[in-house]
């Protein structure tokens, strides 16, 4: 048995929840927290080239590559430190339920807060497994401080059984990937590895090279506030109008209705009055050609109303977030083959699927470093109902440990 468990166990307790409104990188001073410590324990098992972005909250280490392998390629994994702003990470409470008997699980039992088979039925493919759940009040934390422990192991483990052979390992650890910003400072060529892997996705087995293309979409609204007892033919209703421009979108291109390859519009927020409403979306689509369609839609919307309203009544800023990181692994092959064979000698199928979302892989893979995203054997992320299976995390760790030794074969890069 691997410390995997035991480092997720003391990660998970430590709040390090990322705010999409602060514009501090990182944008919570609490990542340093879980930084500083994992810097420690690097150090203490005996990584090389640690070096601690204490502006940013980048952490960066090696381990070295075995003796004869040191002209291999250099592999690296990269996991994110930050939890997701939606639900609390602050005074997570971890429970183990040693042989999960694949009935409702009561998490809080004053507070009447059930992990129900109704509303999760998948959970009962862990039955007779250990499961690390939260007492109901918080997420778990495993998106990604799974990925984090496993990496961790990893390290560990190849420090300690010299007889694995491996070229140089490097790890990377990132903030505020939940909130889309962590690549922003990410060093590529201070990484300097060759192609690497997110260890960020979740039942064991899974394998992402797709991802969503993405934009985050602002619409303002400018109306025209008038005594409701005389408005007609004066008043433009600005939450009126942001209604309408939602109107004229697809109805089945949203979140709600979609799945696989499909992609969606995504209203995350709105907010104002009837001078002023803001209103903030999500664009995704796996498909470039359809990625643009659905921005150019966007423009089309603001200008009917437009036309209706009067010339900047409505307003549309779009930026890319990320694209579809596809692009660069097509031509990385190598890297879901090789993680899929070791997957399959742990007795597991692995299942290749598109990311309906993204990772730091997505936009690493665009800044020279190749990058699709593992399992971590965690589920339900985000959620109060979140859970990691223990054994899953574990074979994680030795898919880890497998793909270093994969890399120091000399047709690694050609099977």
């Amino acid at each position: 048995m691997s410390k995997t468990l035991e480092y997720f166990l003391q990660y998970v307790k430590i709040d390090t929840q990322s705010e999409e409104d602060s514009t501090a990188m990182p944008s919570t001073g609490k990542q340093h927290v879980l930084a500083g410590l994992l810097v420690e324990q690097l150090t203490a098992m005996g990584c090389d080239e640690i070096t601690y972005d204490k502006e940013h909250c980048y952490v960066y280490a090696s381990v070295p590559a075995s003796e004869g392998c040191e002209d291999g390629p250099v592999l690296g994994f990269v996991a994110h430190m930050d939890t997701a702003p939606v639900v609390s990470g602050a005074q997570v409470v971890p429970r183990v339920i040693t042989g999960y008997d694949g009935q409702d699980i009561v998490l809080h039992e004053e507070q009447g807060i059930v992990l129900k088979v109704s509303d999760f039925p998948e959970i009962r493919n862990f039955t007779g497994q250990d499961l690390v759940v939260t007492d109901g009040t918080t997420l778990l934390g495993a998106d990604d401080k799974a990925g984090i422990a496993e990496i961790m192991a990893m390290a560990e483990y190849l420090l300690s059984h010299r007889e694995v052979k491996h070229g140089k390992i490097r790890i990377g650890f990132t903030p505020d990937e939940e909130i889309g910003r962590g690549a922003d400072h990410f060093d590529v060529k201070l990484f300097g590895a060759d192609f690497a892997y997110t260890v960020d996705g979740g039942t064991f087995g899974g394998l992402e090279e797709e991802t969503f293309n993405a934009a985050a979409a602002r619409i303002t609204v400018r109306g025209r506030s008038v005594h409701p007892g005389s408005a007609k033919g004066r008043m433009i209703n600005a939450i009126l109008v942001a209604q309408e421009f939602q109107g004229l979108l697809p109805v089945f291109d949203n979140p709600m209705y979609t799945e696989g390859y499909e992609g969606f519009f995504h209203l995350d927020r709105i907010q104002g009055d009837v001078e002023n409403t803001v209103a903030e979306y999500i664009i995704r689509d796996h498909s470039m050609e359809r990625f643009n369609q659905k921005k150019e839609i966007f423009r089309q919307c603001a200008a009917f109303l437009n036309q209706r309203y009067g010339e900047g009544c409505v307003t549309v800023d779009m930026t890319d977030s990320y694209y579809n990181m596809k692009e660069v692994l097509k031509d990385h092959g190598h890297l879901i083959r090789n993680a899929s064979r070791i997957i399959r000698e742990l007795g597991t199928e692995p299942k290749v699927t598109p990311v309906r979302g993204g990772t730091d892989g997505s936009r690493l893979s665009f800044m020279g470093l190749p990058c699709p995203n593992l399992c971590t054997g965690g589920e339900n992320y985000h959620s109060r109902f979140e859970y990691a299976c223990v054994q899953s995390m574990e074979k994680v760790t030795k898919l880890l440990v497998g793909l270093c030794a994969r890399y120091a074969e000399k047709d690694a890069l050609l099977s």
